[in-house]
């Protein structure tokens, strides 16, 4: 006949740490057949895909201010043919002995014309649409309003129809659309975040309430709410580790067949969208953050419950 003490020293055995078969028997669960590794799963895909697009949207929006940072603009707005090519060589003069200045390019006619064929049809000319000359500059600075001031007001004294605009003052739509999106992807996460806790939250409270019984008989008996949270946590765990390597593997698949769709667009701002090896490294650490989450949760949930119902 087994002792009284020696029943303690079982069961405490059972509820150590790294517990046994006797410890898993308090939660039986059969893995991959219960709705939690596969809600954890789904939750994690879904943020690796937030995630990696806010992520594909930093990169992007940081390309674009990288390569924008020191362009401006230079249009010589003037109808009449010879007084626009004149003004606009003396323009070219003066960026060409300017030290302020890295790099300047005219831009052809024929590309400005492929540019207006869409609106103006094939071989847009003067007779048409008088179309400015425009001069491609880069600064050897940023393109702050004081560089793009003291640039204008030189060249207004050689070439009255002179205006000079900041590249990245065009893109300043698209930037606080980016933005907006990026906060937007955060809040999904958190969201994601908030709703795999609430999952575990609601699983680790199913699984407490339908072994009461056994949680009351196992505490009697010398088993502390401590060795009681880790049985749960245990559980919780392999679901919360089965799932997220699950939705990891679907969720890099959802990205990559998202960002070869978006690179056969061809855009320039697109190209930058590419996701480097940090963020990779960022992508990976999702699920542990998952199992993480998870395992906090539901020891949280079982001590408070346990401290409640004994």
């Amino acid at each position: 006949m087994t002792r009284p003490g020696a029943l303690n020293r079982a069961i405490v055995r059972g509820f150590s740490p790294f517990g046994g078969d006797r410890a898993a028997r308090l939660v039986p669960q059969a893995r991959l057949v219960g709705p939690m590794p596969w809600v954890i799963a789904i939750m994690v895909a879904l943020t690796v895909v937030a995630a990696a697009g806010g992520l594909a949207l930093q990169n992007m929006a940081d390309t674009a201010r990288a390569e924008l940072s020191g362009g401006v603009t230079v249009q010589v707005i003037e109808a009449f043919p010879a007084a626009r090519e004149r003004q606009a060589g003396a323009v070219m003069e003066a960026l060409a002995n300017d030290a302020k200045i890295a790099t300047y390019r005219r831009v052809p006619e024929a590309e400005l014309d492929a540019l207006l064929e869409p609106w103006l049809g094939v071989g847009a000319t003067d007779a048409t649409v008088p179309v400015p000359a425009l001069i491609d500059v880069r600064l050897r600075g940023v393109a702050d309003r004081a560089a793009i001031d003291d640039l204008q007001t030189r060249l207004l004294e050689i070439a009255p129809d002179a205006r000079v605009d900041a590249q990245s003052g065009w893109l300043q739509p698209v930037f606080a659309a980016i933005t907006s999106l990026q906060w937007l992807a955060i809040a999904l996460v958190v969201l994601l975040a908030l709703t795999s806790a609430a999952a575990v939250w609601l699983a680790a409270r199913s699984a407490l309430g339908s072994n009461r019984n056994t949680i009351e008989i196992v505490h009697l008996l010398g088993g502390t709410d401590g060795q009681i949270a880790r049985i749960f946590q245990r559980s919780i765990g392999y679901d919360a580790v089965l799932g997220g390597v699950a939705g990891l593997a679907i969720g890099v698949a959802g990205v990559m067949v998202l960002g070869r769709q978006f690179a056969a667009l061809g855009s320039g701002m697109m190209a930058g969208g590419g996701l480097t090896l940090p963020d990779w490294l960022m992508l990976a650490g999702i699920p542990v953050a998952g199992v993480v989450i998870a395992v906090v949760t539901a020891r949280l949930t079982v001590l408070a419950s346990v401290r409640r119902m004994l």
